[in-house]
């Protein structure tokens, strides 16, 4: 049977050292120990392996088409960081001993540190005044300024599709853990959030009334549920499927740019935002680029300008679009960068 990574190890590792533990366990269970020997090659220059590489043991040489080479030593600060981590691989990578490294699938990772990173309370911030608590619920979304940027057409495709569903008190609409398959919007009623703790209480977070909008986190990031959504009075939903919700509100609500477009942007006074964290960002982030993880930026986002656009990255696009639709939600310009910095948008 094959030998998984030491936990204390893969620690150590960045980003993993990050993910919290339920997540941490998801990729440990899956990080294998490999033998290299000396001379052998981990990579090739142009391979697309969707592999993210640690060394456990040992040294590698990355070199590159014009000749360039340095030595990653593993244990060192350069080693916590995965080996050249661009697709298509940019490097060609040799072991220049004998190795011991993990070949983490890179797909998996980021979507664990996208739903790590995407962990807050399961609500949207539209919210309104108490003396608007009777108001119309339809009204009420389509001021938000979650929908100023969503066409036209789109919202009305929105109001045909969406469904209204009787809930009771009690009824749980959102259970946490659960895939996500549907955004909310409260019509009539009350709802309110809670969070079930490991000793299995349950804490109040928030409370949730009509035009109150809730369930897009999930779909974002493809992540379970982080907060479990119960019926506090009799009332009615309105409800979008996954696939609605990303065709009509998401997918108009972000916008992708290619390296060359970003730079251009930067000069006429975009800045980059990186959503990683701190320690990939001290690594490889873009020159000129400020950083607020994608897991503070509720807390950041007051730090930022409404007169700037943003260009927000990550290494693959995840975590970055997911931050997109967070920023464009509460009126900020924000754009994204193809594929991230590991799929041609490097430093």
């Amino acid at each position: 049977m094959a030998e998984l990574v030491d936990k204390a190890l893969l620690k150590s590792f960045v980003p993993p050292s990050a993910l919290n533990a339920e997540n941490f366990q998801e990729l440990a269970g899956k990080s294998f120990v490999e033998d290299v020997a000396a001379g052998r090659t981990l990579f090739k220059q142009g391979d697309t392996d969707k592999k993210t590489i640690y060394l456990i043991e040992g040294e590698a040489t990355l070199t590159t088409d014009s000749g360039e080479s340095n030595t990653v030593t593993a244990g060192t600060e350069a080693g916590k960081h995965p080996l050249a981590n661009f697709q298509p691989r940019r490097h060609t990578a040799v072991a220049k001993s004998a190795c011991k490294i993990t070949r983490v699938d890179s797909d998996l990772l980021d979507i664990l540190m996208t739903w790590d990173q995407m962990s807050g309370i399961e609500v949207d911030e539209i919210q309104a005044d108490d003396e608007d608590e009777g108001g119309d619920w339809m009204t009420r979304i389509l001021q938000s300024k979650a929908f100023l940027q969503v066409p036209p057409g789109n919202i009305q495709a929105m109001f045909m599709r969406i469904q209204e569903v009787s809930a009771k008190a009690g009824d749980v609409i959102i259970k946490q853990g659960d895939d996500g398959d549907y955004y909310y919007v409260v019509k009539s009623g009350e709802c309110k959030v809670t969070r079930t703790s490991k000793t299995g209480s349950e804490l109040t977070l928030a409370k949730l009334k009509g035009g109150d909008a809730f369930g897009e986190e999930a779909l974002l990031s493809d992540a379970k549920r982080n907060a479990n959504i119960v019926m506090a009075t009799d009332g009615m939903l309105m409800r979008l499927s996954k696939e609605d919700f990303n065709e009509l509100l998401k997918e108009p609500m972000l916008t992708w740019v290619t390296r060359e477009e970003g730079d251009e942007m930067i000069k006429n006074g975009a800045v980059w935002l990186d959503v990683r964290l701190d320690s990939e960002h001290k690594h490889n982030g873009l020159e000129g680029s400020i950083n607020i993880p994608l897991f503070m930026l509720r807390l950041k986002v007051a730090t930022l300008s409404e007169d700037k656009k943003y260009i927000l990255y990550c290494d693959t696009g995840r975590r970055s679009a997911a931050a997109a639709f967070l920023l464009s939600e509460r009126g900020l310009d924000a754009a994204c960068l193809k594929d991230g910095i590991m799929g041609g948008g490097e430093a």
